[in-house]
C-alpha cells in the first residue's frame, strides 16, 4: 500500500465515520450501555481494517461499515420503542443497596465485590454504607444513590410543609411512551381507575396522551405529555 492509497483509505474512513456519528446521534458517546460499546467497538475495528489492511477494498470496507451502522440503527429503534428489545439488549438497573442493607445476590449478580461497592459510592460523595438508604447499580455501569432521609439536603418543602411517605421510597414509573405499566401499579396498591381519575383532574383523557408518569414519594403523580407539557 503506498502513501496515496492510504490517504485516500484514512480520508474515506474519517468521513464515513463522521457521518455515521452524525446519524446515529449523539448517545453513542454520551451514555454508553453494552450494546452502544459493542457497537462503537465493531465500528471502529471495521474502520481501522479499511485503513490498513490493503486486502479489504474500499468498496467492500465501506459497505461493512455502512452495513453495521444500519444494524446499530435498527437496534437503536427497537431499543426506543421496545421494553422487551431494551432489557434484552441492555439489561435492567439492579438494586445493590436497599433501605441500607446489601443485596449480597445483586452484587455477585453485578460481579462487584464490597471493595469496588465502596470505591463507586466515594465517587458519589458517600464514605459510608449506613448514610446509604437505597443504591441501584445502572445499566451503563454507573451508581445511583440515594441517601438517607436525614441526611438529604434541606428543601424548601422541609422548610415549609412536609407530607408523610405514602408511597415507595423512590419514584415509580406507572407510564413510558404512552403505555401503561400495570405491574408497577399494582405494587403501589393502585388500579388503572386511580391513573386514569388523576389524568382526568389534570385535563388529559387517554393514556396514550402521556409520554411519561410517575408515581412521587409523596403519592402525588407526575406527568409529562407528548406535547410536551409538564403537569404536576
Amino acid at each position: 500500500m503506498n502513501i496515496t492509497e492510504l490517504i485516500i483509505r484514512l480520508s474515506i474512513s474519517f468521513l464515513v465515520l463522521w457521518a455515521m456519528t452524525r446519524l446515529m446521534g449523539r448517545k453513542e458517546i454520551s451514555q454508553m450501555t453494552f450494546h452502544n460499546f459493542v457497537s462503537a467497538i465493531a465500528i471502529g475495528t471495521i474502520a481501522g481494517s479499511l485503513v490498513l489492511n490493503s486486502m479489504v477494498s474500499i468498496r467492500n470496507g465501506v459497505l461493512a461499515l455502512i452495513g453495521w451502522a444500519a444494524f446499530t440503527l435498527v437496534f437503536s429503534f427497537l431499543d426506543l420503542k421496545s421494553k422487551g428489545a431494551h432489557k434484552l439488549l441492555n439489561g435492567t438497573p439492579i438494586i445493590v443497596i436497599k433501605e441500607g442493607k446489601i443485596m449480597e445476590d445483586s452484587l455477585r449478580k453485578t460481579q462487584l465485590n464490597m471493595e469496588t461497592l465502596n470505591v463507586m459510592l466515594r465517587k458519589k460523595g458517600v464514605f459510608s454504607l449506613s448514610d446509604v438508604s437505597f443504591a441501584v447499580f445502572e445499566t451503563d455501569g454507573t451508581i445511583s444513590v440515594m441517601k438517607k432521609e436525614s441526611l438529604q439536603p434541606l428543601t424548601k418543602r422541609d422548610m415549609n410543609i412536609f407530607k408523610p411517605d405514602r408511597g415507595s421510597s423512590v419514584g415509580t414509573v406507572v407510564v413510558s411512551d404512552g403505555k401503561l405499566i400495570e405491574g408497577n401499579l399494582s405494587n403501589l396498591h393502585l388500579d388503572t381507575a386511580w391513573l386514569e381519575q388523576k389524568l382526568r383532574d389534570s385535563g388529559i383523557q387517554r393514556i396514550s396522551e402521556v409520554f411519561y408518569a410517575e408515581v412521587q414519594q409523596d403519592g402525588t403523580l407526575y406527568i409529562d405529555k407528548y406535547d410536551d407539557g409538564v403537569v404536576h
